[in-house]
């Protein structure tokens, strides 16, 4: 591996990306972390929590399914900087009032917020001449960086009101929409004439970058959900499983970022290795959740084989379709994620209906371990 490759290098409007991505990433995480705590603090229960959080993900996922349309009538620039003014609005609605419609419509801002930024900024980068999996690869970083860092100032300054927090995590996001103003004004997609019967995401090479994306989706939503339980059940203090799944979210940037190393001829086999390894590593968890340095081994395999999932997921998709339908390819993959983010816990909950956590860990696990990309999608 060419070491020089993972220096990050920003071509073209690559630095007003960046930039807007840090902006929109560190709102966003501070948002993740104010808007339930603010939620408990007037007095929602742990359950109104939950439902509320689950209809954010449930906007962003239907939000996903009409962005390839959008995108063939409004240019991805401005979709990004919208995205930042939806996220800001969501947080100025909580701080303005504490009722039950408020804070939906903040959840359904953030979802549908969320799904234009990464879709539109994604899309934004691939359009390019370089490198799709170079140009995806820089974006999560600094997406990351500000995912890590906006809980942490959120956290700093939360006291018993968490609306300082919130509005400043609305100043940020619309900070954000000034480097957004400066992207490339690239003219929206056309429609194809010729474009090939059937759906895009059956497509040879697209299914590969959707089952990614499923893949590393269930990753995520087990590490934000029965992950912390089997290890809490294994016997573990609280901040021993913050810092493991600390050391899972590290993880994960990490791999997002190596596989700008990864030569291009070799990147279908990574594509496709990345599947089982962070299945069988997610299933290990369950057993070897009683050792903290072997649940650590396990979630910094599966975290760094996901994250090379996140960025070749979208990558793979859109490399392999026409370059008008870049952005409906992007948008593909991301639904694909974002459906996995919100199914695999729900469908680990009926197991553990029935059987410890470890043991329906180990059946989840499992089943993403198979490795369907390589089955799925004969179509050109």
């Amino acid at each position: 591996m060419d070491l020089s490759r993972l220096i990050p290098r920003f071509e073209g409007d690559g630095q007003w990306v960046a930039a807007a991505n840090v902006g929109f990433s560190f709102a966003l995480g501070m948002a993740s972390v104010a808007v339930p705590l603010q939620a408990v603090a007037v007095g929602y229960s742990a359950v109104e929590v939950g439902v509320l959080t689950a209809v954010s993900a449930v906007a962003q996922m239907v939000g996903r399914l009409f962005l390839g349309q959008v995108m063939r009538r409004v240019p991805d620039w401005l979709i990004v900087a919208a995205a930042c003014v939806f996220l800001a609005a969501s947080c100025l609605v909580v701080v303005g009032s504490s009722a039950v419609a408020p804070f939906v419509v903040a959840q359904l801002l953030q979802g549908v917020a969320r799904a234009a930024f990464w879709t539109g900024s994604q899309t934004h980068v691939v359009r390019g001449d370089g490198s799709s999996v170079k140009a995806l690869a820089s974006v999560n970083l600094v997406g990351n960086l500000g995912l890590l860092s906006g809980p942490v100032v959120a956290g700093l300054l939360i006291a018993d009101d968490a609306r300082l927090a919130l509005g400043v995590s609305a100043g940020a996001a619309l900070l954000a929409v000034l480097p957004a103003a400066r992207l490339d004004r690239l003219p929206p997609f056309q429609k194809l004439r010729d474009r090939p019967q059937g759906y895009l995401w059956q497509r040879r090479g697209v299914w590969e970058g959707c089952y990614a994306g499923v893949t590393a989706g269930a990753w995520r939503g087990l590490l934000g959900s029965y992950v912390p339980i089997a290890l809490v059940q294994a016997g573990h203090t609280s901040l021993t499983v913050g810092v493991l799944v600390a050391v899972a979210n590290a993880a994960a940037i990490l791999g997002a970022w190596l596989v700008r190393g990864v030569d291009e001829s070799r990147i279908q086999h990574v594509l496709l290795a990345g599947t089982p390894v962070t299945g069988l590593a997610l299933a290990a968890i369950g057993p070897l959740a009683f050792s903290s340095v072997l649940a650590a081994l396990a979630l910094v395999v599966s975290g760094t084989a996901a994250g090379v999932l996140q960025v070749l997921g979208p990558a793979t998709a859109a490399d392999a379709v026409h370059p008008q339908e870049r952005g409906e390819a992007v948008a593909v993959t991301g639904t694909w994620r974002a459906a996995s983010l919100f199914v695999a816990p729900l469908a680990t909950a009926g197991l553990v209906a029935v059987l410890p956590v470890g043991a329906a860990m180990v059946i989840t696990g499992a089943v993403m371990a198979v490795p369907l990309g390589r089955w799925r999608g004969s179509s050109t």
